[in-house]
């Protein structure tokens, strides 16, 4: 090598012992970070920074906020980073009217809930209160205020294989059919323990067996149409499809 490339161990010894120090301030630095880091971090789980804050619950139509929150057990003591989310979903699916839940957390300590409830086929009637039928068959032991009023209400009908039967029918109709029925009585014949009479929001009613209605219901806007809207009468289903003017003087349950 030349002369002029050659490092004297005097001027190397300078540069060395920099670049260790930067490499210890370096270190020195992280380790201090990290201390802090932990130390935040503790002081954030013992604190009420942790702990849920706000809970947003969505896609309830007939659920309250009250009744979610309170059946989740999540509370303002309930620290975010401990909440099991698919257990919590759980508890809350329990509700009958819940057909699905979620659950998710949001920095910094909130909880967001969304649920999608059971639709309403029905009301079953008691004679005195209406009591909500659901798509899943699940009849709710408590009157709600915010009744839907575009769906049918069950009379005569109590809880077990007839009933089950009828829902079981009611969930295979389309929205704009079962939108159309006003009421379904339970009106057993002799001949047809499955007979129902169907009360329409257009002033026909229909004469039917339940275990074909749905089958037979979906082709009641087509019969309709060929029947004069002025002359209310029954249709009967039972069989074929047969109309029957009411008498001047017995007209139907509804008044037409």
């Amino acid at each position: 090598m030349s002369e002029g490339k050659v490092v004297s161990l005097e001027d190397r010894i300078p540069k060395l012992k920099e670049q260790r120090k930067r490499k210890t301030n370096r270190r020195l630095i992280f380790l201090i970070s990290v201390f802090f880091l932990l130390i935040l971090l503790i002081i954030y789980f013992q604190s009420p920074l942790s702990h849920v804050n706000k809970i947003n619950v969505g896609g309830n139509k007939t659920i309250s906020d009250e009744t979610i929150i309170k059946q989740s057990g999540l509370t303002k003591k309930t620290n975010v980073w401990k909440v099991n989310k698919e257990e919590t979903a759980a508890k809350i699916k329990s509700i009958p009217e819940v057909k699905k839940a979620s659950v998710k957390i949001t920095f910094p300590n909130s909880i967001v809930v969304e649920i999608t409830e059971h639709a309403k086929i029905a009301y079953i009637s008691n004679g005195k209160k209406l009591f909500p039928v659901l798509e899943n068959g699940k009849v709710l032991n408590k009157q709600q205020d915010n009744l839907v009023t575009n769906i049918p209400i069950l009379t005569d009908f109590k809880k077990g294989n007839i009933l089950n039967e009828m829902v079981e029918q009611l969930q295979q109709l389309p929205e704009e059919i079962l939108n159309s029925i006003s009421e379904i009585h339970y009106d057993p014949k002799k001949t047809d323990n499955y007979h129902i009479t169907l009360y329409m929001n257009d002033g026909f009613e229909v004469s039917a067996t339940m275990r074909t209605l749905a089958s037979k219901i979906i082709y009641y806007p087509s019969i309709v149409s060929q029947l004069n809207p002025n002359v209310k009468g029954i249709i009967d289903l039972e069989v074929g499809s047969v109309f029957k003017a009411f008498k001047a003087e017995g007209k139907g349950k509804n008044g037409e």
